[in-house]
């Protein structure tokens, strides 16, 4: 019995079974989505003050806590610089448990060839989401609306950040969580709707009475 290439492949397509050559493969997003808790993303972003200095932050966010930390901000981030704050970090997340040690970061020449020997790096050319999205928000929310004196006062403001981004915000992609807490449970209790609250004689007249004309 001979069956069509069309056939087969509405039969394939009512049952949700993709073709042969995807079925094994993994994209981005699924790899992203099943290694959150090991992948941390870094980069580097500008910072102006008001004589005209511009200061290069570099700060590391997690992809399953959503938790910031800012490791610094010079105005050369010289190689020497750059990989001590890399092995700054492994010292930070050794001491609080964390198991994540694979960075994912773009291919911005201030990232030198030791910097991936303290920490796996992995190189993406498109930007990472998660760290651009927090960029735009430390932008949009603390350096948009502040006058930055110098590189102390750009540090402090930045510390602060972090703290209320840490502790105090919630976050969309934890359910409106806050990093180092834990995820809100989803309540399932039922609300009374307008008969148990009403009466089902109150409910039928309200809505049996007439507009006026």
């Amino acid at each position: 019995m001979k069956v069509a290439a069309s056939t087969v492949w509405e039969i394939l397509k009512e049952a949700d079974v993709d073709p042969a050559p995807e079925r094994a493969s993994s994209t981005w997003a699924d790899f992203l989505r099943s290694q959150a808790d090991a992948l941390l993303a870094c980069d580097f972003f500008e910072a102006v003050t008001l004589s005209g200095a511009r200061l290069y932050v570099f700060a590391v966010i997690g992809h399953a806590s959503r938790r910031i930390r800012i490791l610094g901000a010079t105005v050369h981030p010289t190689v020497s610089w750059v990989v001590q704050a890399a092995k700054n970090l492994v010292m930070d997340l050794e001491d609080a448990g964390c198991r994540a040690r694979c960075l994912i970061r773009d291919r911005d020449g201030k990232f030198p060839r030791p910097f991936d020997e303290v920490l796996s790096g992995v190189r993406m050319p498109r930007m990472n989401s998660i760290m651009e999205r927090w960029v735009q928000t430390c932008r949009r929310e603390l350096l948009d609306r502040t006058l930055i004196w110098n590189q102390r006062h750009l540090l402090r403001a930045l510390r602060e950040f972090e703290t209320f981004y840490d502790e105090h915000r919630p976050h969309q992609g934890l359910a409106n969580a806050r990093p180092p807490h834990s995820l809100p449970r989803v309540s399932t209790c039922r609300l009374p709707g307008m008969e148990e609250v009403f009466g089902k004689r109150s409910v039928a007249r309200r809505f049996s009475r007439r507009l006026p004309t």
